[in-house]
């Protein structure tokens, strides 16, 4: 039985690339959620970048994330989502495992890459011919700021959920179901 307290579970830990142990705080501290969509767990581990009254979101290369450009989707390592079960995204069919998260941020609309590699520092190493899925998320923007990037689960049912990906007043809602 998968997403169980299980053998499947256990499995999908030993293959998350781990949270790194810290020898002092980080500026953009470890985090991590996970949520059972159905009997699929996914879990993401990433770090969480302050705004710190810094350009988050803009066309220009000064800004934190210029659009347009590979974003590691968080901060520090690359940020890594496991599926304990195959998943659709965006109508297309995403095995079970690790993988590498990455965004391509724009105006109107975000580029969300699923990536083989999931264990790799930043987006220096990301490579395009390692992509396993690439989706495309409508932004929201115009809401209340929120100072520290966060990724969360909303609208869970047994059958799919929302991971949001929110920071500054931009949330971008990526629509996850289970696959069968």
């Amino acid at each position: 039985m998968a997403g169980g307290h299980d053998g499947a579970e256990h499995a999908m830990h030993q293959n998350m690339p781990p949270m790194r142990a810290n020898d002092s705080a980080r500026p953009s501290p470890n985090a991590g959620v996970m949520q059972t969509i159905g009997t699929t767990t996914v879990m993401v581990h990433y770090s969480r970048p302050s705004a710190k009254g810094r350009t988050i979101f803009a066309s220009s290369d000064d800004a934190l994330v210029p659009l347009g450009k590979v974003w590691r989707t968080g901060a520090n390592e690359a940020t890594a989502v496991s599926f304990s079960g195959d998943v659709m995204i965006g109508g297309e069919t995403l095995p079970a495992g690790t993988y590498g998260l990455f965004t391509i941020p724009g105006e109107s609309e975000w580029t969300i890459i699923f990536n083989n590699v999931a264990e790799q520092w930043g987006s220096m190493g990301y490579d395009e011919a390692e992509d396993a899925l690439r989706v495309m998320a409508a932004p929201i923007s115009g809401g209340p700021a929120q100072e520290q990037f966060e990724i969360s689960f909303e609208n869970v049912t047994a059958e799919g959920g929302v991971m949001v990906l929110a920071w500054d007043d931009v949330r971008v809602p990526v629509s996850i179901s289970v696959a069968g």
